[in-house]
């Protein structure tokens, strides 16, 4: 790799125009960047006489713009894609009723039920909440054998009505001792005592609690043999739209910062990206990123916010590293920095470049003879 010498008469002109991700920093100077670039010189080189590898010689640009120094540091470099997401609550649940009487209770909107709790009255009785993916679809008795009957058994022991020494929670068979542990759940709950699970009685939802978004019936109305409420996991998530070029960064476990309308950053996790593409308004098509809070309570309250997503993509640890605005751009695209020696001469290092990261301001650089403490010249604020 080559070094390339100047003689120092006067300040820094224009710096170099970065690669396309950096094109946006708005500090960053582009006057006669092509006029320079079609002559061989090095855009931003103090006024003198420009010597390359090769031995070949130009005149440079002149000017009197001011420039200061930082140093080369040796860190970690974190690469970001900041994107628009919806904060909302994870997952639907449609909760259709399957008893026929009064409404009699209803929950409200935003309460949260958890499982093995009321969730609703018909004529003064309960409608108990049971955690399991099974819909309910049949009476539940004696002999009944089934996936339904597994669910069952499991939230008997789950909810203490019943030993696993006693009930196996994982048996798709409904014996005795399941008939045993309903009786204790339909007593604590002022039910009738059967034994036996009647259509209707309970509700099968696949979540520990649910948070109520919206009732379909009223007070004193017959119950409806359908949707009787609309239900909500209480789990928040945030829904991110990425363009399928984006996405193909993105994987499940990337670190993420989520950032709400009015509020400080908080951590997350990409937890899953979408299959099925989709072609907005605009003609771009994405694919739906989904974003877990890791401190669910940082944003508890909002439901259909917008927040500001930061997916880590890429990091780079223990590696050398300069502001943006340090690049000299060469031709042939190549870049340098311009390192400051002893007595203040500057001699120019040619490096290649690595890691962008955009919140600090920095990129990798590797090249012979730099090395972390060196003095560059950047552009004055």
């Amino acid at each position: 790799m080559s070094t390339i010498t100047s003689e120092p008469q006067s300040d820094q002109d224009d710096r170099a125009v970065p690669p396309a991700p950096l094109l946006r920093r708005r500090w960053l100077q582009v006057t006669f960047l092509v006029a320079l670039l079609s002559a061989g010189l090095v855009v931003g080189m103090t006024t003198g006489v420009v010597k390359f590898g090769n031995g070949a010689e130009s005149a440079s640009a002149t000017s009197n713009a001011p420039t200061a120094t930082a140093i080369v540091e040796q860190r970690r470099l974190v690469a970001q894609t900041s994107l628009n997401g919806t904060l909302v609550y994870a997952d639907s649940f449609g909760v259709t009723n399957r008893i026929e009487g009064t409404v009699t209770a209803l929950p409200a909107a935003g309460d949260t039920i958890e499982h093995g709790k009321p969730l609703y009255w018909i004529d003064n009785k309960p409608v108990i909440l049971l955690r399991g993916r099974v819909p309910v679809y049949r009476e539940l008795a004696r002999e009944a054998r089934g996936p339904d009957v597994q669910q069952l058994n499991a939230e008997l022991v789950a909810l203490g009505f019943a030993g696993n020494r006693v009930l196996d929670p994982n048996s798709q068979v409904f014996g005795a001792a399941t008939a045993t542990a309903l009786v204790k759940l339909q007593k604590k709950f002022g039910l009738d005592p059967t034994g036996k699970l009647a259509l209707g009685q309970v509700v099968f939802v696949p979540a520990d609690a649910i948070r109520v978004s919206k009732t379909a019936a009223t007070l004193g109305s017959p119950a409806p043999t359908a949707v009787i409420l609309e239900t909500t996991a209480t789990r928040r998530i945030v829904t991110v739209p990425v363009e399928i070029s984006q996405a193909a960064s993105i994987k499940v476990g990337d670190d993420v910062s989520v950032t709400p309308p009015a509020g400080t950053s908080t951590p997350g996790k990409v937890t899953s990206i979408g299959a099925v593409a989709t072609r907005n308004q605009s003609g771009s098509v994405t694919v739906d990123v989904l974003v877990e809070p890791l401190k669910p309570d940082e944003v508890a309250g909002l439901d259909q916010a917008p927040v500001q997503v930061a997916i880590t993509t890429a990091v780079a640890d223990n590696v050398l590293a300069v502001p943006v605005n340090a690049l000299l751009a060469l031709s042939g695209g190549r870049y340098a920095v311009e390192v400051v020696q002893d007595g203040d001469a500057r001699k120019l290092y040619e490096v290649t470049l690595g890691l962008f990261d955009d919140s600090a301001g920095m990129v990798e650089v590797k090249g012979a003879g730099l090395r972390a403490g060196q003095r560059i010249v950047v552009p004055s604020a």
